[in-house]
């Protein structure tokens, strides 16, 4: 990619979307004015009513999203209430669906700051994704408030206009699943079957444990291309999946890690970790499905037949925000879990009157 920095293509143009300027035309942002005039900071934010949604870009051309950036209230229930959507190509349903905050590559609705190929995320929740996304005749995103409060929301999309697709170029997808708690003895599916052709690019992961004991002992599958009852791809414990091992760490690459590790022992309490196939693509040609094993592991574990025969089934409580490029048309990701099971057993706001610029009569929701 590094070469591309020094390539000048005379089709493509460069534009941005904000709410200083919508439709994202040349020459045609920050004319709406504030106290100190016009194009003087006049529209940088809008309150997102409570149950509402609100279309932040329609691109109807050819084009790639090379980075979009969105903010709001730094809460759980904030950064999983909100639902980003995105259609690609005039296709009736999203082929992204998830919580804003599993988006931009955290569960919970909450990390520590971190940054890797796809995504950063500040101390205060500046939330970044920079997977290009290519569309061939319109790009359209959506942000739906699921909440019963307003909530104050910036955002930027930066793309170009004028890129040369070919038809059968992959979309992004992205979808969202949770279980809490899993299915004794059921692997968790990290990305239902999919069939067609693609590339699986890889998963934001949340997992609550719900006993002291270590929790990440199943193995990551990947079935490919007709594999049945045993996969072509299989890993050797979750942590490893995410190229740790024994045990969590803190540890936030650029391919792989833990942005977010939470527990007295570092690895029993919530933890949010991630893989990008980048390097190392994984495609289809036929159809995928990805799953994850919930086993344990008991102590005492001195040498391997104790650790063998520590092993054990449990049920935890796992998420998944799965990122993938596939071919349209494409079947709907959905649906995503309804707002309480998104939102269950989270850490969340315990006041929101302590929340900066509530909607009120002097903060109109046309700010």
């Amino acid at each position: 990619m590094m070469s591309e920095l020094y390539d000048l293509p005379s089709h493509l143009q460069s534009y941005s979307i904000t709410f200083e300027n919508p439709q994202g035309n040349k020459g045609a942002g920050g004319q709406a004015a504030s106290p100190l005039g016009v194009g003087r900071k006049g529209s940088p934010a809008r309150m997102l009513p409570a149950g509402a949604t609100l279309s932040l870009a329609d691109i109807k051309a050819a084009g790639t999203i090379r980075h979009m950036w969105m903010t709001t209230y730094n809460v759980a229930d904030a950064l999983r209430g909100l639902v980003i959507r995105i259609y690609w190509d005039n296709q009736e349903w999203p082929s992204v669906e998830a919580p804003l905050g599993d988006f931009f590559g955290f569960a919970h609705g909450t990390t520590d700051p971190f940054s890797s190929v796809a995504h950063s995320v500040t101390e205060k929740y500046g939330m970044n994704i920079w997977l290009p996304m290519p569309f061939q005749k319109r790009a359209r995103v959506t942000i739906s408030n699921d909440l019963d409060i307003d909530v104050l929301f910036f955002y930027q999309i930066d793309f170009t206009l004028g890129d040369r697709h070919a038809e059968n170029a992959g979309r992004l997808h992205a979808m969202f699943r949770r279980e809490n708690p899993t299915t004794l003895g059921k692997d968790f599916e990290i990305l239902p079957r999919r069939e067609g052709a693609g590339r699986y690019i890889g998963t934001v992961l949340g997992v609550r444990p719900t006993d002291s004991n270590w929790w990440g002992e199943g193995e990551v599958k990947i079935y490919l291309d007709g594999d049945q009852d045993f996969a072509s791809i299989v890993g050797t414990g979750a942590e490893d999946y995410v190229g740790l091992s024994w045990g969590l760490q803190g540890n936030a690459f650029h391919y792989h890690g833990a942005n977010f590790v939470h527990g007295e022992r570092l690895d029993t309490g919530p933890v949010s970790m991630y893989r990008w196939h980048v390097p190392d693509p994984v495609y289809w040609h036929e159809d995928i499905r990805v799953t994850v094993q919930q086993i344990g592991l008991s102590p005492p574990v001195h040498t391997f037949a104790e650790y063998l025969g520590g092993l054990y089934d449990r049920q935890d409580d796992w998420s998944a925000c799965t990122f993938w490029y596939e071919a349209l048309p494409s079947r709907p990701v959905g649906p995503i879990p309804a707002l309480a099971a998104r939102l269950a057993d989270l850490d969340l706001t315990p006041d929101r009157s302590a929340l900066p610029l509530q909607a009120s009569s002097s903060h109109p929701s046309d700010m």
